[in-house]
């Protein structure tokens, strides 16, 4: 007889996991399955957390070469141990999957490893990788099965020579070219680590301007930056094909504006033109779960699909794909399953790239105002002027605030900054509770800190900036 639970949750990445965990805090029984070997998804294991460990070490290893010279600290060359580097990244990724693994068993969390695939309302068979397979029950089952790289016609990926983001954050070396194929947030940062270790970058995308969809003049800065730091950009371009041997791989790009061809060669090509929903293998088409054009879950207002007792969040639903946005959907749904009013403010959901430095954006772009006809002031403030932003060395970049120009109400925030991840919460907070630039304004800030950039620019909506 097949063990019957309150909720079985397919897939313990960050949306998974949290549901899973907030589910049981609420009082249910539940039960997870993932045919990874370990908890975390995409994320921890080869997403989010391996690339900031790599982030992390190649800006101390740039910053070695070229910042403690001119603050007077002398190292010497600096030498790179890229096994060292690795077993960091493997130690980050080990602790945290183990973290999450002692997570549900501390929430007595049944966890079970292998393929699930949903038999009908209800039931879910699991088939591990050696044992016979089982079924089990319950009254609801979460689809939380992340997503997976893209591919692209005519290129053949096998994660050494051309790679997707997982063989990126593997290479064995330092390659003398990288060619990467895509300039979203995973080209632009596995990017950025590679070229601080010493490859030549060069970064091809059919759009004309990095970071399609975030706020248009900020990308446009961020940019500039990038091409100082050395990174080359073929913007309007599309790669036809990637022919590999032993010693290279030559690519053949096309200008999306006209016949323009041309060849260049790469030790390494990344793959990096985003990912797309995992739900093959699921069963859902059998039950009748529909999908979207995009091959996304369609899900109501309550995350759920058109079967009752059927639901899905994270990345296999419309909506940014990004882990703290799944994870919000995780808390949300499981509160609702419980009688409660979970609820996800798609408004103030931030987004980060952890580049150096790093860019965070936040709520409507300029753009979107426009096209929208909301009447808009705008604050801006140069990192130039902050104290502690020229203490650090660290003056690349500028705060820019968004408001409604008749109630103040601060629509939207993008930044370009060192710790623009950690800056743009503030203003996550404060939109939140629908606070004005005003608000922030008059919000006293420690000084010297970058977070005195922020008020600055708070003050700058309505002309009154003191340090500029």
């Amino acid at each position: 007889m097949a063990t019957s639970y309150d909720l079985i949750v397919i897939g313990t990445g960050p949306a998974g996991y949290v549901c899973a965990i907030r589910a049981s805090q609420l009082g249910m029984k539940v039960a997870v399955v993932e045919k990874r070997s370990t908890h975390g998804g995409t994320c921890l294991n080869v997403g989010c957390i391996p690339s900031k460990a790599l982030l992390y070490v190649s800006e101390i290893f740039q910053e070695s070469k070229e910042t403690f010279p001119y603050l007077g600290v002398g190292t010497g060359k600096p030498e790179l141990n890229l096994n060292a580097m690795m077993k960091h990244r493997d130690e980050v990724v080990n602790a945290n999957v183990q973290g999450i693994g002692l997570l549900l068993k501390k929430n007595k969390i049944d966890q079970f490893r292998g393929t699930a695939k949903i038999l009908e309302q209800g039931n879910v068979r699991v088939t591990p990788e050696k044992d016979h397979s089982f079924n089990l029950n319950a009254q609801n089952i979460v689809i939380a099965t992340g997503s997976e790289s893209i591919s692209l016609k005519g290129i053949n990926v096998d994660e050494k020579r051309v790679v997707t983001s997982t063989g990126a954050l593997n290479l064995s070396k330092v390659p003398e070219s990288l060619l990467i194929i895509g300039a979203g947030v995973i080209g632009l940062e596995l990017g950025s680590v590679w070229q601080r270790l010493g490859a030549d970058v060069s970064i091809v995308d059919v759009a004309d301007h990095i970071l399609p969809g975030m706020d248009k003049e900020t990308v446009k800065t961020f940019q500039s930056i990038l091409i100082k730091q050395g990174i080359h950009f073929k913007m309007s371009s599309k790669v036809t094909s990637v022919e590999s041997d032993e010693k290279t791989n030559k690519v053949s790009i096309k200008s999306t504006e006209g016949d323009k061809k041309e060849f260049l060669q790469a030790d390494i090509v990344l793959l990096a033109i985003g990912r797309r929903p995992y739900t093959h293998g699921l069963g859902l088409e059998d039950v009748g779960v529909l999908l979207d054009e995009k091959g996304r879950v369609r899900i109501d207002a309550f995350f759920k699909t058109n079967i009752d007792g059927i639901y899905a969040i994270g990345d296999v639903i419309a909506g940014p794909m990004l882990a703290h946005k799944a994870a919000d959907e995780g808390v949300a749904l499981a509160e609702i399953i419980a009688g409660q009013a979970g609820n996800v403010n798609y408004n103030v959901i931030p987004n980060v790239i952890y580049t150096m430095p790093e860019v965070a954006g936040i709520g409507k772009t300029e753009e979107e105002l426009k096209e929208n006809g909301i009447d808009y002031a705008k604050g801006k403030f140069p990192l130039t002027a902050n104290g502690r932003a020229r203490a650090m060395h660290k003056t690349n970049g500028n705060i820019k605030i968004l408001t409604d120009k008749k109630t103040d109400r601060v629509l939207g925030a993008h930044m370009i900054s060192h710790n623009a991840g950690d800056l743009i919460h503030e203003v996550a907070v404060l939109m939140e509770f629908g606070g004005s630039a005003e608000d922030l304004a008059r919000t006293c800030h420690a000084h010297p800190t970058l977070s005195e950039a922020v008020r600055e620019a708070a003050l700058n909506v309505n002309k009154s900036a003191i340090h500029m």
